[in-house]
């Protein structure tokens, strides 16, 4: 075992050796599953809602949110099967504590954090408020991957990177950012149109 793989692996007996509370394990075992589907809810809400201010920076947002999370989790396919990093609780047995069922897939990266980070980003790139709520909850959503036992700490570590770089590359390169903010205002004028014929005026 390298000297990092060490660290990581100390790390990961911190984090999930704090399990044994049956309060604690019940919140983390229902957050790590939760908090992935209140994300995508919220980046939906963050283009549904008819804003009073910010409409089309959120609308942005959140449509390069949703490219940003479909690419990363694409580009983890392959560096999954390159590495084919094992889960924690079948590299060491006696030690790990899985507090959830068995994923059948590589360790590294995790799909979770990756997937979480993609989506703050993006969002915290166009608005400040509703990207930090979503980095606050991505962290959480990393944290709870090791602690019930299906992560190692670098698995979250890269996952988080990975979806971070997507975003900002996404972000930073103009014909992408271009066409992304394009599709954001058609998709969004179609939803203000049908908005409109839904709800008082004052509404949409």
């Amino acid at each position: 075992m390298t000297i990092g793989a060490g660290l990581d692996y100390s790390a990961y007996e911190a984090i999930n050796g704090l399990t044994g509370n049956s309060l604690a394990d019940g919140a983390m075992t229902f957050l790590t599953a939760a908090l992935q589907v209140v994300m995508v809810g919220i980046v939906a809400l963050t283009f549904l809602l008819p804003w009073a201010e910010k409409r089309r920076e959120r609308r942005r947002g959140a449509v390069l949110a949703t490219a940003s999370a479909a690419i990363a989790l694409l580009i983890n396919q392959p560096v999954s099967h390159l590495v084919d990093r094992a889960r924690p609780y079948l590299a060491h047995p006696a030690h790990a504590h899985l507090l959830i069922a068995r994923s059948h897939d590589a360790s590294f990266p995790s799909d979770h954090a990756t997937g979480g980070f993609a989506l703050a980003v993006a969002v915290f790139l166009y608005d400040r408020t509703i990207g930090t709520l979503l980095l606050v909850l991505a962290a959480v959503l990393a944290f709870t991957r090791v602690y019930v036992g299906t992560h190692y700490p670098a698995d979250v570590v890269a996952g988080a990177l990975i979806g971070a770089a997507v975003a900002v590359l996404l972000f930073r390169l103009a014909l992408t950012r271009s066409a992304l903010e394009e599709l954001a205002g058609r998709c969004g004028a179609l939803w203000d149109s049908a908005l409109a014929r839904l709800l008082p005026r004052r509404l949409a």
